[in-house]
């Protein structure tokens, strides 16, 4: 299998909505199962139905979060030793050089990213551009609308 990377925040999230699925949303819906069939005929019984259903979909989220994490590879970027370089778990501060925006994104593992709190995943195309370059490089990235050119203004390792 391969390794995920996944930031130690990261890897806090799922363990929490692991633990959240196991002790809260499964007895839940296991006392709703029970409660439908008490209903009689479960031919007939869209309680039931729905119930399993979402037993269906919390087994599988429960299934997937304990694969992600036996294939994690937690990387604590603030305990590697400050280059400038862009890596994995880094916080870039960019300026598109057309419009002089300036933007920061936080490079995660792919579970992690949300563009609206200034995380990408590692695999997007920003970041692969991005890894590997150093502060004050200039990198063109290809998106659906054409090139971008950012000037890198800052690394953090937060």
């Amino acid at each position: 299998m391969n390794k995920v990377p996944m930031t130690v925040a990261g890897e806090k999230r799922l363990r929490k909505e692991l633990e959240e699925l196991k002790s809260e949303a499964r007895p839940r819906v296991i006392a709703a199962i029970a409660e439908a069939r008490e209903h009689g005929d479960l031919k007939e019984n869209a309680e039931y139905h729905a119930a399993r259903e979402q037993q269906g979909f919390i087994e599988g989220r429960i299934q997937e979060i304990e694969g992600k994490l036996s294939n994690a590879q937690v990387i604590d970027v603030a305990k590697l030793p400050q280059t400038g370089k862009v890596i994995f778990g880094v916080t870039v501060g960019l300026i598109n050089l057309e419009t002089d925006e300036e933007v920061a994104y936080r490079i995660v593992g792919e579970d992690e990213a949300n563009i609206k709190e200034g995380r990408i995943s590692v695999t997007s195309p920003i970041a692969r551009a991005l890894i590997g370059k150093e502060e004050g490089d200039v990198v063109v990235v290809k998106t659906p609308g054409g090139e971008v050119e950012y000037e890198i203004s800052s690394v953090e390792h937060l």
